[in-house]
């Protein structure tokens, strides 16, 4: 079974454009998210896919493999469909471009859900809020999942709303995604669904369209790279534990 690490980068972020080559203690924020997949043995190849010339020379100074990709990509599930057209593997896994702390642990993972169960087409992983501030930002999303371990919902919002109970966990989907290749490549022909076009989460594009995504629990101290500010979080991270 072969399997592909791919790292979607794009430089015209909305919130923080130039983000992939963002400086974290002397290296770029690309080359942090790489330097934790290769730590991954199961990887058969492992690949940046960016739409962009400065990323694809950044990659290229520090000698990590580069894929130019297309322009009109609207997320980085459509940039990783573009790799699996061109490439050859039975699983793909998604290493978000803006998560340079990501655990290799958890790396595997997600390699060895998809792995369990062949019926599988997409999975991902969550682990719980605990910091309030996390859970009320908008900017970071939450995910709702089913008693039998698939996804129910993304959103923005903080869900469950504690009317009857405060037994409850507020997740975090993680950066985290595997695909089948066939799942990929059907993916741009999928219609954007409203919550998905509401919510701005790519993976919505399945649950909208009626294909189940595997979740488990995990834990993780991963912190995603939105604004300045949680660069900031990040390098400071860092700078008391080292690489």
């Amino acid at each position: 079974m072969k399997i592909i690490g791919v790292i979607p980068s794009r430089y015209e972020s909305s919130r923080f454009p130039g983000k992939p080559l963002a400086d974290i203690c002397g290296k770029p924020m690309v080359w942090w998210v790489y330097n934790q997949a290769i730590k991954v043995s199961q990887f058969d190849e492992i690949y940046v896919a960016t739409d962009d010339e400065r990323i694809l020379n950044c990659c290229k100074e520090f000698s990590i493999p580069c894929l130019l990709t297309s322009k009109e990509h609207v997320n980085g599930t459509e940039r990783v469909a573009e790799v699996a057209d061109i490439t050859d593997a039975d699983i793909y896994i998604t290493l978000q471009g803006d998560e340079p702390l990501m655990e290799s642990f958890n790396i595997e993972k997600i390699i060895n859900l998809m792995m369990s169960d062949s019926n599988i087409q997409c999975a991902t992983l969550k682990t719980a809020y605990h910091d309030p501030v996390d859970v009320i930002n908008c900017t970071t999303p939450k995910v709702v999942s089913d008693l039998q371990g698939n996804v129910m919902l993304f959103t923005r919002f903080p869900v469950p709303y504690p009317k009857a109970s405060l037994n409850y966990k507020i997740f975090k989907p993680m950066g985290l995604y595997g695909f089948r290749r066939s799942a990929l490549l059907s993916y741009s022909g999928l219609e954007m669904g409203p919550i998905e076009k509401a919510e701005d989460i790519e993976l919505l594009r399945f649950i909208e369209n009626g294909i189940k995504i595997r979740i488990e629990e995990t834990q993780s101290q991963t912190v995603a790279v939105d604004t300045p500010k949680d660069l900031q979080r990040v390098r400071d991270i860092l700078t008391r534990s080292g690489p």
